[in-house]
């Protein structure tokens, strides 16, 4: 009985979830899940796709319905654009069997231990093997030898800042320190206030709101590891973040945040940016797509190199991507469900989507190609030198036996009400190593400290540019 109640509330919980993640850009919303996906009334077998990405979804839906109309399999692939609670929204799906066919995978390691996802090595064929054997990379998209997922794209992380409000303040050239970063923020908001523009945001209403704001500029100012994990010693170590937490404490003392930044998602941070009311923000390689289909703006805007402490990148830009699409675990359709993953990941389409500037492609066949983008703003996304993709750590698995505010949130409340940060750092490491000895002796992960390890050193793989 308890059981049965349980999953007739995920049930319940996934309607909701799914009512509030529809869009209106012609994507399906909640009819279709893998328990009925035998087929419908015209004897198609239905394929029930999931993804977070909004700013490609426009693209996206014109492929897949391009794909329903050529496909000769008698394929019809439904596509749900998600909200913010993706994650949850994946977990409740699982529980309550009403799991997409494919879904988007934005956290490989999780969803290999819950068992999400099926193999995908017996469909491939020689020629797609080829394509992708020098871009795969172990934890993010192979297993114990075994491939899940394969890249597409990677998220290249930038300073985005509106040029004319950086004119209007009187500033020549965007932050190259944090210092000047807070600076920036201060002498922005004190010459847009009164027209409602500041200086600086980031969409703090969820955790990622810290994480997208800090993480880059984390990475690029040392050489030991990203996401508050220090691969040398192989512990957690999250005074990576202190001074990067301490500057955006400073510009909301400042007031130089856009006022209600607090209970701000990404989307409304892009609108209001797309209208001239934010000085600048830090977020990815999306965004070229986001201000051409999404929030279509005339604001005169470029994309620049996180600040750093010293102005100097002293390790590497992360690189966020490896993992797209995989076929879940519970999908009655894997042959079909592989016959639109196979299409999605063709050589045309990809490199269409790298050309028309929705990512920064991950794969050599396509970054080979003399084509580039040329979407407006795209060019301050390019991969340079410094741009890495750096090992995969166990800071996700960990989480997953972790007692108490996630470290993303936990810098977030120090960011709006203080406190004493050196307290909060030494909470999160005792919290977070804790954690990761539970998860060790599991056997959820096998990292182990590299003392040789330095991420400068990952420089240069992706491009050699300066």
């Amino acid at each position: 009985m308890v059981k049965k109640w349980m999953v007739t509330t995920l049930s319940a919980l996934l309607a909701v979830s799914l009512a509030g993640c529809s869009t209106d850009s012609g994507t399906t919303t909640n009819s279709g899940t893998a328990s009925d996906n035998g087929g419908n009334a015209e004897g198609k077998t239905k394929i029930v796709y999931w993804t977070p990405d909004r700013h490609d979804a426009d693209f996206m839906k014109s492929k897949i319905d391009t794909f329903n109309q050529t496909n000769k399999d008698n394929i019809e692939v439904e596509m749900t654009v998600m909200g913010d609670n993706y994650p949850q929204a994946v977990d409740i799906a699982f529980a309550s069997k009403q799991a997409p066919d494919v879904l988007q995978i934005d956290d490989f390691q999780t969803y290999y231990q819950k068992g999400y996802l099926t193999t995908i090595d017996g469909y491939m064929s020689e020629e797609m093997k080829t394509m992708f054997k020098d871009s795969l990379i172990d934890n993010k998209n192979t297993l114990d030898g075994k491939v899940y997922t394969l890249p597409n794209t990677g998220q290249i992380w930038r300073l985005v800042y509106n040029k004319d409000i950086f004119k209007k303040a009187g500033i020549a050239n965007p932050p190259k320190t944090l210092a000047e970063m807070v600076e920036d923020a201060r002498k922005i908001t004190e010459a847009g206030k009164s027209e409602g523009i500041y200086g600086f945001a980031s969409p703090f209403k969820s955790g990622s709101g810290f994480w997208r704001a800090a993480n880059t500029i984390a990475g690029a100012s040392n050489t030991d590891g990203i996401d508050g994990y220090n691969y040398k010693t192989g512990q957690f170590d999250f005074s990576m973040y202190k001074d990067i937490a301490l500057a955006l404490r400073q510009m909301n003392q400042d007031g130089s945040m856009l006022p209600g930044v607090e209970s701000l998602d990404i989307d409304p941070l892009r609108a209001q940016f797309a209208q001239g009311k934010i000085g600048m923000y830090i977020n990815h390689s999306g965004e070229p797509g986001v201000y051409k289909d999404q929030f279509p703006t005339q604001e005169d805007w470029a994309a620049a190199p996180v600040p750093t402490r010293d102005g100097t990148i002293k390790g590497a830009s992360q690189v966020i991507g490896g993992s797209y699409i995989g076929i879940s675990a519970d999908s009655a359709n894997k042959e079909a469900a592989w016959k639109f993953m196979e299409y999605v990941y063709s050589k045309d389409l990809q490199s269409e989507y790298y050309e028309k500037g929705y990512g920064i492609s991950l794969i050599p066949a396509v970054l080979s190609s003399e084509k580039k983008p040329s979407i407006p703003g795209i060019e301050g996304f390019l991969p340079k030198r410094y741009d890495a993709i750096f090992p995969a750590n166990p800071s996700v698995v960990t989480e997953s036996s972790l007692e108490g505010t996630k470290w993303s949130d936990a810098f977030s409340i120090f960011v709006f009400t203080g406190g004493d940060i050196d307290g909060v750092i030494q909470d999160l490491d005792k919290r977070y190593n804790a954690s990761l000895e539970k998860t060790k002796a599991a056997g959820l992960t096998k990292m182990a400290a590299d003392p040789s390890f330095d991420s400068s050193k990952l420089q240069g793989k992706l491009s050699t540019e300066e």
